[in-house]
């Protein structure tokens, strides 16, 4: 890319979450010039996806960025005029915090893994570091014995990507980075000498009665590290919702590929069932009576139309959706199969919410599968990079590692003229879009931000054994007791390319009431076995073991008001990061409500146009081979735009 850049644009978007790329898209499908820019050195903010040693360089950042004084920029005080003032950005992201890692799985130190430079054999040795804060409640890791992260060290450099591979730049960090708990802005490190290694690996040979399965190392998961595509939110996309109309209608689909969701799964009693959804796994399931199926089936065609049966619900507007279904004479097998897999709502909410949910996802039932949910393959992450490329078709200027020091607002009329960015270049534009991060602490001093709460799990077995070993589910834990939130537990296996092969991903996401480890370490509990804990008895060893585990708080910034924000010029617009819901409503929504706020007369995201159809400037004949890249040389205005354009297209599959 040019040191710099063209200086007038009609929009400027500063973030590359999914809202931000959906206006960049929109913006330039439009007609308008559209520059693109974010801090990060990878695309997706807070709703990207990273390869195993690509999460460990993330966190190996956010550790940086709390302790190392910020690089020096160029200045930008002599650029602002006499009648002009400026708004500071955020110069860290502080959307992340109590971030805590867990490795769980053996080293086997005669592995050969020199192959990709990603593990030093010696673990160092190190001391946890002090600190004159006082430690969070989930810092005092000494607590549980089985809670130590081992301290190998891991470098952030990037294999070469085999073929068929798709991941995310990370930038390369040339100092390693030792496997390390973080507790906010601290950093506690804790090793395991090489006697406690070797009295705590298992020794397959002495674990005849355990079930067979394969020992996955450490060593391996860094050794196939490109084959993990880990979210950092983990989101379902519903096959009737907002995103996957969006997707079709501008067809950026053909940007991205999907799978089916295959289960249900249910936690009941102690004990993960799956849920019958479609009418033949209702009568086809063991778990329930006739009786109940009849029932059930019944209440689920009522929820289809409740509309039109207003005096079967307007009695119980006021009481929550749970005391509802208790009137319909739902046993409690099925109210709780109605209530925390089918509407997934929480015990507290009204009837109505309860009844739309529960219509939203039995009208999702069969466009795409048995579920009503799709996955997109290797992560969530590719889906604002579908639309960053739609943006870059159209012509749209993507510049990544580049900052923005300060929004320049005219005094007189209030409306923001300029930025300057990093490298003191004053860029001119109409309109400009911010990710919430980006916005200082002066401006968002009234904002009343929420968390949530995050794991990330890898794992050597379904929590569900089934025929196949590839399926794709998703399960929400009902809280232990009421004023808790449940927690929703999303798992992936190989064949979605977010994992390697023998191995699952899961995702463990709910409200914040306190850290991330406190809210979910209990689900964890249940449902998984360490893998360390080498003496277990006979029901343990039906549990999944738990290999590798991150957990961290991320902020919500969705639900907030403009006018929460101080001193916003009229002509800039925030888009908030990731929200806790399971699908990306909130995102398409915002993006659609912004894109008509800021141009009205304009459609929100059209079909592109077919490419026999597009009129090259100075040429009137059509083009013997018509393309898609016909289509960008014909929407790009200079040669000049086409260098200054860093296309995620390479990141994804066509």
């Amino acid at each position: 890319m040019a040191d710099s850049l063209p200086t007038e644009f009609d929009v400027v978007i500063i973030g590359t979450g999914l809202p931000e790329s959906i206006l960049a898209a929109a913006c330039s499908r439009s007609g308008q010039r559209v520059l693109h820019l974010d801090s990060r050195s990878y695309y997706g903010g807070n709703w990207a996806s990273f390869s195993f040693s690509g999460l460990l360089s993330w966190l190996k950042e956010y550790q940086q960025n709390s302790d190392i004084a910020d690089e020096s920029t160029a200045s930008w005080q002599g650029l602002i005029h006499e009648t002009e003032e400026a708004i500071t950005l955020r110069k860290k992201d502080e959307t992340i915090q109590h971030i805590e890692v867990f490795c769980y799985a053996s080293q086997d130190m005669d592995d050969n893994i020199e192959e990709t430079d990603a593990l030093q054999k010696n673990p160092s040795s190190v001391i946890s570091s002090t600190t004159t804060k006082p430690l969070d409640s989930a810092c005092l890791s000494e607590e549980t014995h089985s809670l130590y992260a081992t301290g190998h060290e891991l470098p952030a450099k990037d294999t070469p990507k085999s073929d068929g591979e798709i991941s995310l730049e990370v930038t390369d960090v040339e100092d390693t980075l030792a496997k390390e708990k973080y507790c906010g802005d601290k950093t506690c490190i804790h090793t395991v000498s090489d006697g406690d290694k070797d009295e705590n690996k298992p020794i397959e040979e002495d674990n005849t009665d355990q079930p067979k399965r394969n020992k996955i190392t450490y060593s391996q998961i860094v050794k196939k590290s490109r084959r993990f595509n880990i979210d950092l939110v983990s989101k379902l996309l519903y096959s009737q919702g907002l995103l996957i109309d969006l997707l079709i209608k501008s067809n950026v689909s053909r940007y991205a590929e999907f799978k089916n969701v295959t289960r249900i799964l249910a936690f009941r009693e102690g004990k993960v069932e799956q849920v019958p959804c479609s009418r033949a796994d209702v009568f086809n399931s063991k778990e329930l009576t006739m009786v109940e199926k009849r029932i059930l089936m019944k209440f689920l065609t009522f929820c289809l139309d409740y509309e039109q049966h207003p005096d079967q619900y307007q009695a119980f507007v006021q009481c929550s959706f749970s005391e509802y279904l208790q009137t319909k004479k739902l046993t409690p097998n099925l109210q709780h199969f109605v209530l925390h897999s089918i509407a997934m709502t929480e015990s507290s909410c009204s009837t109505i919410d309860g009844l739309k949910a529960t219509k939203n996802f039995l009208r999702c039932l069969g466009r795409f599968g048995n579920t009503p949910f799709l996955f997109p393959l290797y992560g969530q992450g590719e889906i604002p990079q579908c639309f960053c490329r739609m943006c870059a078709v159209f012509g749209g200027i993507y510049c990544l590692r580049h900052k923005v020091q300060c929004l320049v607002v005219d005094k007189e009329s209030g409306r923001c003229k300029a930025i300057i960015d990093h490298l003191g270049q004053r860029i001119n534009a109409k309109y400009f879009i911010v990710e919430d991060s980006y916005l200082s602490e002066e401006t968002c001093s009234n904002v009343q931000y929420k968390q949530i709460s995050r794991a990330v799990l890898i794992t050597d077995q379904s929590i569900l054994k089934a025929d196949s070993d590839q399926q794709i589910s998703i399960l929400v834990v009902p809280p232990p007791e009421s004023g808790t939130c449940a927690v929703r537990v999303t798992e992936l296996c190989s064949s979605t390319m977010t994992c390697m092969k023998d191995t699952y991903l899961v995702h463990l996401t709910c409200s914040s009431s306190k850290t991330a480890r406190e809210d979910l370490e209990s689900v964890v509990k249940k449902l998984f076995t360490p893998f360390t804990e080498t003496e277990i008895d006979k029901e343990e060893l039906t549990k999944p073991r738990l290999l590798w585990a991150l957990y961290f708080n991320m902020r919500d910034s969705s639900g907030i008001s403009r006018s929460s924000y101080n001193g916003l010029p009229s002509n800039v617009y925030v888009c908030s990061g990731p929200d806790c819901g399971l699908g990306n409503e909130h995102a398409v929504k915002q993006a659609e409500t912004l894109f008509q706020e800021i141009f009205p007369s304009e459609e929100f995201c059209p079909p592109p146009p077919n490419p026999e159809d597009i009129i090259f400037d100075g040429d009137d004949k059509q083009p013997e081979a018509p393309g898609t890249n016909n289509i960008i040389m014909a929407k790009l205005d200079s040669s000049e735009g086409s260098k200054n354009l860093e296309s995620p297209g390479k990141h994804l599959q066509n």
